[in-house]
């Protein structure tokens, strides 16, 4: 239950406060030792599209924003 809600939650954000994901998704990219630094520049300007982007980063990636 609390995994759903978070990703709705991640969801809302990534929809409505785009600017402010995506640099917690670069930070988050950044940070990751599990990918290779072509897979994290791909990550970054997939997540800059707004609203799927992040989206993408956190379903695909696993990924998180915080």
């Amino acid at each position: 239950m609390g995994g759903c809600m978070k990703l709705l939650v991640e969801i809302l954000l990534a929809i409505f406060l785009h600017p402010l994901v995506w640099v917690l998704c670069v930070v988050n990219i950044v940070g990751r030792q599990d990918m290779s630094g072509l897979s994290k520049v791909l990550w970054i300007v997939i997540t800059f599209v707004w609203g799927i982007g992040p989206i993408l980063y956190v379903l695909l990636a696993k990924g998180a924003f915080w």
